[in-house]
């Protein structure tokens, strides 16, 4: 994405009096927030806690483009249901798989518990497990990435 793009984004922005609007193309995804004023008097340290977040914020004139720093390597086994995420079939089980682990298609590799029933989830991917990117025990949405995996 090009800056012509984005400053039509900022005017798409102007003209409709949306807040934000988010563009994904490929593996590029702009966000452009529209900011009320700044306050009068701001502190150095509040001036820094959007570089703090992550991604690389550009401020424009009340505006503040945000793109994503690049996705690590590999694919991610997301949720397929909302619930809680949970590594181990009991508390006194060992996980189905950890760091390191290699999975095949169809391998049970974590519940989500949803209304009180256990859902195991199996591996659509192929490949050794590289990341959890949630807590077991942790609230998970439709979605929502649970694991990295490279193959």
């Amino acid at each position: 994405m090009d800056l012509k793009e984005i400053k039509e984004l900022i005017s798409y922005l102007e003209s409709t009096g949306f807040a934000e609007v988010e563009v994904e193309g490929g593996e590029v995804r702009v966000r452009v927030v529209r900011h009320s004023p700044p306050p009068q008097a701001q502190t150095p340290a509040a001036q820094a806690a959007p570089a703090a977040q992550g991604a690389q914020p550009e401020s424009r004139g009340g505006y503040e483009v945000r793109i994503p720093p690049p996705a690590e390597p590999g694919r991610v086994i997301t949720s397929p249901i909302v619930g809680t995420f949970y590594r181990s079939p009991a508390p006194d089980k060992p996980p189905y798989v950890e760091v390191g682990s290699v999975i095949k298609k169809g391998q049970v590799i974590c519940i989500v518990e949803a209304m009180k029933l256990m859902n195991e989830i199996e591996s659509e991917l192929e490949g050794r497990v590289t990341s959890f990117l949630v807590d077991d025990g942790e609230p998970v949405e439709f979605g929502q990435p649970l694991m990295r995996v490279e193959p």
